[in-house]
């Protein structure tokens, strides 16, 4: 596997373009819970232009019904993003919130600790991220403007393709 950068202006004009409407070669899940994560792998996906085909565990697209949980939900991914240590595609960590750049994420959890929302982080006022997001469709909109009890930052540390190739380590299903 290689490592590469993750190109975060990418991911930052890919929000900026579909923030107040939606791509046609994605579906959209406003009525099946919320766009929010499904938005948000995309925009990554725009700056890390390699997903995961590995059934279940994975992080892909193909359509509505040919992705992964982590494509959609937030909860996955999480866990994909965080626990990808060797496998194609983006990887990340968490981090304090001053360790946000562009491009990276947060996630929005209420007391009991369930996280139900996944904005991208688009920019900066006086050291405060402002974000994009679906379901909800917003840009640059102050990341202290939403109401919630937790908070995840996670900050995309790379992408791993592989070298041979340059593409993802698993097969397209």
């Amino acid at each position: 596997m290689e490592t590469r950068k993750y190109d975060r202006l990418a991911a930052v004009l890919y929000a900026r373009k579909w923030a107040f409407s939606r791509n046609p070669q994605y579906y959209s899940f406003n009525n099946l819970g919320g766009d929010c994560t499904n938005f948000a792998s995309q925009c990554i996906f725009a700056g890390a232009g390699v997903m995961n085909y590995t059934p279940v565990f994975g992080w892909y697209y193909v359509d509505a019904n040919n992705r992964t949980a982590s494509w959609t939900g937030v909860e996955y991914l999480y866990n994909f993003l965080t626990g990808n240590s060797d496998g194609a595609g983006p990887f990340a960590s968490e981090v304090e919130l001053c360790g946000l750049k562009l491009g990276d994420i947060v996630q929005l959890g209420n007391a009991a600790g369930d996280f139900y929302h996944t904005p991208v982080v688009v920019g900066f006022s006086r050291g405060q991220p402002l974000v994009a997001a679906h379901s909800y469709d917003v840009y640059n909109r102050p990341l202290f403007s939403y109401k919630f009890d937790r908070l995840r930052c996670l900050h995309i540390e790379g992408v791993r393709i592989c070298a041979d190739t340059g593409i993802d380590n698993g097969d397209k299903i």
